[in-house]
């Protein structure tokens, strides 16, 4: 795994000062265009799928649905999209949640998701916790059990591990690169 993390790391660009002065932005975009570094991510989150028991994936918008889609085709596992209010057709379920500076609102569709599923949530960042939560709670009010949330990178200084702790409820949140 730990050659498998030099790759990741290797292929994540630093953007100073974007897209606010004082902001270090992980770009990822190099490592989607390495076939290599996007099959050994891909890869990795597709062995957590199954050691999880997970039964489908949900990605979070944006980058959660580029990284969960082949996630789940790899896994052999069902791939919902989680997204931002008013993006999706029909009925949902939706679920608001805080920001540093407001609130936001995101929504799933209720009947991709039964009480035999086993979830678990994927996306590029865990930074404050506060979607990776509301993805969480929607799961769970979807009747759906989380398998667990897995992530590309956690930027450990914001402390979003310790905001899900509680609603993972024992499940595991496993980081690839902890920054």
């Amino acid at each position: 795994m730990t050659d498998v993390k030099e790759l990741l790391l290797s292929r994540i660009r630093d953007v100073a000062d974007y897209p606010e002065p004082g902001v270090m932005f992980k770009d990822i975009t190099p490592l989607l265009a390495d076939p290599g570094a996007f099959t050994a991510l891909t890869d990795a989150f597709a062995e957590i799928a199954e050691r999880t028991g997970a039964t489908k994936v949900v990605g979070l918008e944006a980058r959660g649905f580029i990284l969960g889609a082949p996630v789940a085709v790899r896994a052999g596992l069902g791939f919902i999209p989680v997204r931002k209010a008013g993006k999706l057709p029909g009925a949902t379920l939706a679920q608001a949640y805080d920001l540093e500076y407001g609130s936001a609102e995101i929504e799933v569709h209720a009947e991709d998701l039964c009480g035999d599923d086993r979830v678990l949530v994927v996306d590029d960042v865990l930074a404050t916790g506060g979607t990776a939560e509301a993805s969480i709670k929607l799961i769970h009010r979807a009747g759906a059990q989380v398998a667990g949330v897995a992530v590309l990178m956690e930027l450990s200084f914001l402390d979003g591990r310790a905001r899900l702790e509680a609603a993972l409820d024992g499940a595991p949140l496993e980081s690839l690169l902890t920054i």
